[in-house]
């Protein structure tokens, strides 16, 4: 295929998920019917027009049954509560304007599937404290930088002449240590079980190369284990759960088998187009009427066990710990840190830095991103939101990340 017919396909996708978005959010409405001619009579010559048609009907489908099927379960309930635990779910489910489509007693609530969220005040100040050392470089993912903590951010850090630097992958900063070895890097490990296998892989072939001058500051969380915790949460009372579909790519369906198990709440593995989300809102659904289990709506990416190879790195640099959620508090197993054979490439141990053992409430305690992450609340709720907390001037880590349940709010559902 040449560049042009790459081009057409590249065209085609972004007009067609563009086209649901708004069709979603105005489906109400009468200005949707001229627009809608208004695009059929300008795409129909390019051959776009029947795919938008199918998608445009397959999603009102979606949505009639969805809606009927809330209905007909709200007979014996007030609502119907799913959370999604993913921050790309969140930003799709507010941009697509799903929540407003549905049956308003379908009760659509954000997760602790925010990496930047989660990671505790404690872990955000090592990360500060160690910006702050002369000769020493914190690298870090962009979402990170503006992270409120009692002692800055990161990007405050910067300002005042602080060696922090932004990379787009571990492997980039093991070259900026390879680069200067009489100089000190440190990564920050942020993430859940997407990122921990190519951290892992930097570890391993730094170890192989002999970078001494090179570690990462363990702050991985584990999905799973937080799931648990929000099953037990009686003020939760969670439904059913719009599952990850990044991190099960990696860990499968297998480890959420507790879910239907334990706890009788139906789950589903979802992609992150409208349409994913949709199909996988009725397979709850249509559980919570047949029985619950473990679905697999995003098959395209995710199998039954995962990737064998990224859980196997995993397991080969690190081990499971207990760790520390903003929020949640401690959660049994649901941290990752080294495994002895590295520990030379962790950077609690290098520097002296303890390992975080309780939740902090500091000056930003009038924050509520916790009770956001539980989905006991929305973030409209909070008394901050788009008040003295914005994008521009954000409090709690829900509205620094791009991932976060405030940011999406803001964003699109203000």
């Amino acid at each position: 295929m040449g560049a042009g017919g790459i081009f057409a396909i590249c065209l085609k996708k972004k007009i067609l998920e563009r086209f649901f978005r708004f069709r979603i959010f105005c489906h109400r409405g009468q200005i949707f019917s001229f627009l809608e001619n208004f695009f059929f009579d300008r795409l129909r010559p390019v051959g776009i027009i029947g795919m938008m048609s199918r998608v445009s009907v397959t999603g009102r489908a979606l949505l009639k049954e969805i809606n009927r099927r809330v209905a007909r379960l709200c007979a014996e309930r007030a609502t119907v509560k799913l959370m999604e635990v993913c921050g790309t779910h969140t930003m799709a489910i507010s941009g697509s304007g799903i929540r407003r489509a549905v049956d308003q007693r379908l009760k659509l609530v954000s997760g602790p599937g925010c990496p930047v969220c989660v990671t505790s005040e404690e872990e955000i100040e090592q990360a500060v404290s160690l910006a702050r050392v002369l000769g020493l470089t914190v690298l870090t993912f962009g979402d990170m930088m503006r992270v409120p903590s009692a002692l800055g951010s990161l990007s405050d850090i910067r300002g005042r002449g602080g060696d922090v630097r932004v990379v787009y992958s571990p492997l980039d900063a093991l070259a900026l240590a390879a680069a200067e070895p009489a100089r000190e890097f440190v990564f920050l490990g942020v993430g859940f079980e997407t990122t921990a296998p190519t951290v892992a892989a930097t570890v391993i072939a730094a170890a192989r190369r002999r970078i001494k001058n090179f570690s990462v500051l363990p702050m991985f969380k584990l999905i799973p284990p937080a799931l648990e915790m929000v099953a037990r949460a009686p003020a939760v009372k969670i439904d059913g759960f719009i599952l990850p579909g990044h991190v099960s790519t990696i860990i499968g369906a297998e480890p959420y088998r507790f879910l239907p198990e334990r706890f009788g709440l139906p789950c589903c593995i979802t992609g992150f187009e409208a349409l994913d989300i949709l199909s996988g809102i009725l397979i709850i659904l249509q559980q919570m009427e047949a029985g619950p289990a473990v679905a697999i709506q995003y098959r395209r990416s995710v199998r039954p066990e995962g990737n064998r190879t990224a859980r196997a790195l995993i397991t080969q640099v690190f081990k499971r710990v207990d760790a520390e959620w903003r929020g949640l508090g401690k959660i049994k197993g649901s941290g990752l840190t080294f495994r002895a054979r590295f520990s030379r490439f962790d950077a609690r141990q290098r520097f002296g830095l303890p390992v975080p053992t309780k939740a902090k409430k500091g000056a930003g305690s009038a924050c509520r991103c916790g009770e956001v992450m539980l989905g006991v609340i929305v973030p409209s709720d909070c008394p901050l939101f788009a008040r003295t907390c914005c994008p521009d001037r954000p409090v709690g880590p829900c509205m620094v990340s791009s991932e976060g349940a405030c940011a999406a709010y803001y964003r699109y559902e203000r």
